[in-house]
C-alpha cells in the first residue's frame, strides 16, 4: 500500500504486506498480513468484468475500499458501488475520495 499524505505530492507512506489466498474462496477472500503475527482480512467484493475496479472490504464492514485503474472514477459508476456497499451495511458516510492529480 502506498499513498501520499495530505496532498497529492505530500510524503509518500508506504506499507508492504503478504497476501494469502482463503482456499476455497475462489481467489475472493484474502488474509493480509503487514506484520507478523497480525493478520486482516479482506474480501473481494466487486470486480469489474475488464478488472477496472475492484470493490475490497472487510468482513466487519468496518472498512472498505474502491479501487480504480483510472484517476477518476465516473461518478455514476460510482455511486452504483457506493449504494451496492450501503445495501451490504457498509457506513458509506465517512467515505473519502483522494485526489489523483498528481502526474506521477
Amino acid at each position: 500500500n502506498r499513498c501520499r499524505k495530505g496532498s497529492p505530492t505530500g510524503e509518500v507512506d508506504e506499507a508492504s504486506g503478504k497476501a494469502f489466498v482463503v482456499e476455497g474462496s475462489n481467489n475472493a477472500k484474502l488474509r493480509v498480513q503487514f506484520f507478523w503475527p497480525f493478520r486482516g482480512d479482506y474480501w473481494i467484493l466487486d470486480l469489474a468484468d475488464d478488472y477496472s475496479y475492484a470493490v475490497v472490504g472487510t468482513p466487519s464492514r468496518k472498512y472498505f475500499w474502491i479501487l480504480s485503474r483510472q484517476r477518476a472514477m465516473d461518478n455514476d459508476l460510482l455511486n452504483k458501488l457506493l449504494s451496492r456497499l450501503q445495501k451490504q451495511g457498509f457506513d458509506i458516510s465517512k467515505v473519502q475520495r483522494t485526489d489523483q492529480s498528481c502526474s506521477e
